[in-house]
């Protein structure tokens, strides 16, 4: 399999908040590899260093230590091959939903006539072709979230990373979006690195979970296949033995480490 990002021995060192001779290892040594068309979610405490990771695929943040790949080609900069869909929502508020798809073809210089098509054909495949003229406002939290879906794939990007971007939202309509990034995902088969907090979301959607420990020095403490057979229904699947065991193998090595992050956000506070 291609391998389309790649970290190796990645480690992020940060001062510390409050006191600038002070260092924080937020992730250390961590090696991480993505293949083309594979779908890898990575779990662990809060403030283990998972968006860490993925500002540093992304080209955002360089890192301390280490090097970063996609498609064999060392990272300089921006990584141009990715895209990028945030926790917090992206959308202008004085650009409609339609205007909101077609901004990344824009600035990339595509002619207006080929992003606004480009634009239209995206919002229909995320189920908002009649919502083009609409205003963020005047959309609910989950339609808000099928632009911001659309924004991001309406520029092809070969590896599409992903940081808890369904969170905020009931439990309903987040399965109703991750079916949807599923069959988005089956048609294009690209590399996506997703994070999230969530273990059920993790197993439910990936081929491969891979575990943080707490920080600081977040590293990987585990890897698992998910060999269960797609398509499939986030919903329907958590209710099959594979599921369960997974879940229960997963959750045996990440407990602990979830507990001990809990206890330093006590200390801290």
């Amino acid at each position: 399999m291609t391998v389309a990002l790649e970290l190796q021995g990645v480690s992020c060192t940060f001062a510390a908040r409050g006191d600038p001779g002070q260092r924080y290892t937020a992730v250390q040594d961590v090696n991480l590899a993505i293949g083309a068309g594979e779908f890898v979610s990575v779990v662990g405490p809060t403030g283990c260093g998972k968006s860490t990771l993925l500002n540093v695929g992304a080209g955002l943040l360089a890192p301390s230590t280490g090097s970063v790949r996609a498609f064999g080609q060392a990272l300089q900069g921006i990584n141009s091959r990715a895209g990028y869909m945030f926790q917090a929502e992206s959308l202008m508020p004085w650009r409609t939903a339609l205007g909101n798809v077609m901004a990344g073809l824009e600035f990339r210089g595509d002619p207006p006539a080929q992003a606004r098509a480009q634009g239209e054909e995206w919002l229909q495949r995320v189920g908002l072709g009649g919502f083009a003229d609409r205003y963020p406002h005047q959309l609910s939290g989950g339609m808000r979230k099928r632009v911001c879906l659309a924004q991001t794939l309406v520029l092809d990007p070969d590896i599409i990373l992903m940081d808890e971007p369904f969170s905020a939202l009931d439990i309903q309509t987040r399965q109703l979006m991750e079916n949807e990034l599923l069959a988005l995902w089956t048609a294009k088969r690209k590399a996506v690195l997703f994070i999230t907090h969530d273990l059920d979301e993790a197993i439910a959607m990936s081929d491969r979970v891979v575990v943080m420990s707490a920080g600081p020095g977040s590293h990987v403490i585990g890897e698992f296949v998910v060999d269960m057979a797609r398509p499939r229904d986030v919903a329907e699947i958590k209710m099959t033995p594979r599921f369960m065991e997974l879940h229960q193998a997963i959750w045996s090595v990440l407990r602990e480490e979830v507990l001990k992050g809990y206890r330093q956000q006590l200390q801290t506070a």
